[in-house]
């Protein structure tokens, strides 16, 4: 003869199987809502990280003429990248005393450089090309030789202040033999320092 408890202890073992499965049940179903969130919240648009804004100027295929010593000069396209007109008004270097802002113009029948008044002016959107023969950065009185394959650092001041940094590879170069026309606090120079330091017959002995 059965007992009352064994009668309960045995529908009890029956149930529990149940009970287990119920709550195993509820317990995946809470965690699957539950991981649901954090993968939406991984994947919103703004844990992307933001694009880097471009810089105001940019200076591309910068190059320096080579010099033994005294004035040489450096080119390159200034490219404006905003909405807004942009004015570059000095220049400086760690390989000349000074840089000057020159242009080429014509006096007296002959192509000289002078300082460009004004600075040098890069539309919206646009260019402005530094180049032999025209707008260019005039290394004046050379701190040291400027050898070809030397990398010589510029900084350019716009108007606004801020500045723009980059680096010019000095190459060989027969061209650019205009004449500075200065005034007397930068100093004339001699038709033998044409050349944007080209040396003199001189110095060449």
């Amino acid at each position: 003869m059965f007992s009352r408890r064994t009668v309960v202890s045995g529908a009890l073992a029956l149930l529990l199987p149940f009970g287990l499965a119920a709550c195993g049940s509820s317990g995946t179903d809470g965690s699957t809502s539950a991981s649901a969130s954090p993968a939406a919240a991984g994947s919103s648009p703004a844990q992307t990280p933001a694009a880097s804004p471009a810089a105001a100027l940019t200076v591309t295929d910068p190059w320096v003429k080579a010099a033994d010593k005294g004035m040489t000069s450096a080119f390159a396209t200034l490219v404006n990248n905003t909405d807004t007109q942009l004015t570059v008004v000095s220049a400086s270097s760690p390989a000349a005393a000074r840089v000057e802002l020159h242009e080429v113009v014509e006096k007296d029948g002959e192509m000289a450089m002078q300082q460009k008044e004004g600075g040098f002016v890069i539309p919206a959107r646009g260019s402005h090309t530094l180049q032999p023969g025209g707008d260019h950065l005039m290394l004046m009185d050379l701190t040291g030789q400027v050898r070809p394959g030397d990398e010589v650092a510029f900084t350019l001041t716009l108007s606004d202040g801020s500045t723009v940094e980059f680096t010019a590879v000095a190459k060989d170069f027969a061209g650019g033999d205009e004449k500075y026309h200065g005034d007397e606090s930068h100093g004339d120079r001699s038709d033998g320092d044409k050349g944007h330091g080209d040396e003199t017959e001189a110095d060449k002995h």
